[in-house]
């Protein structure tokens, strides 16, 4: 059983351009997601789901530098997109999470996809509801479940944003953990979206070491530091009222 993960990636932003490839800690902010994703527990196989178009290459380039396939799709079908990633690493389970998020925490995603095999689950996320930092996001589910919400989903909204489909199917098993911590959703942004998340990261990073670090460590440098937390506080709670939010 063959297990990937999938990052949606793309170059364009209408708020932060080119905000993926920019550096963080030494490396870029994609670098550093696709790094903690290949030392997630069970993962198989890292898969970079970038659009179609030239202009996506600088993306693809760094993608596959980190080790990383790369799969090409539709811009706005990411729903799509995510099929042809989870067929191109010939993945019986997918797991997901988006590019802009440099601190994606590999033990949190590990105990998601323990949990998803040993409770046969179809789809399991941390954030029904939201709790973790916005920008630990993470979803794994069942590649034939991915198949099915492909070949049936045909509001724009699903397809644009990859995961709604599985989140609401009624026939679909869910599962969910919740921050030990309590609701830190609209406390701790560490996701890379307007210039201040950027300026943020930048701050954190030069506090961490150059090792991966856990989701407790972070918490303890921000606990130390209160005023870090301040520069991108501005853009907390920036959820889109709890629904999904396209990486951008």
């Amino acid at each position: 059983m063959t297990t990937a993960m999938i990052v949606q990636a793309r170059m364009g932003s209408t708020r932060l351009p080119g905000k993926i490839l920019m550096p963080l800690g030494g490396m870029t902010a994609l670098a550093q997601c696709l790094r903690r994703c290949a030392a997630i527990p069970g993962i198989d196989k890292v898969v970079c789901a970038v659009p179609y178009g030239d202009s996506e290459q600088p993306v693809v380039d760094e993608a596959e530098r980190c080790g990383a396939l790369v799969a090409r799709g539709p811009s706005d079908d990411v729903l799509k997109r995510h099929r042809i990633a989870a067929e191109l690493a010939g993945a019986d389970i997918a797991m997901r999470v988006t590019s802009d998020c440099p601190l994606v925490d590999p033990e949190l995603c590990g105990r998601l996809l323990a949990k998803l095999k040993a409770e046969g689950l179809d789809y399991c996320c941390n954030n029904m509801p939201h709790s973790w930092p916005h920008g630990l996001d993470a979803e794994v589910f069942s590649v034939k479940a991915l198949v099915e919400a492909d070949e049936r989903a045909t509001d724009p909204f699903d397809r644009e944003h990859a995961t709604p489909w599985l989140r609401r199917a009624p026939h679909l098993k869910r599962g969910n953990i919740a921050c030990p911590h309590g609701d830190l959703s609209h406390e701790c942004r560490w996701t890379v979206d307007y210039p201040e998340d950027y300026d943020f990261l930048v701050a954190l990073f030069a506090r961490l070491p150059p090792e991966i670090v856990s989701t407790e460590r972070v918490l303890s440098v921000l606990a130390a530091e209160p005023a870090l937390a301040e520069i991108n506080a501005v853009r907390r709670g920036m959820r889109a009222g709890g629904k999904p939010v396209k990486a951008d």
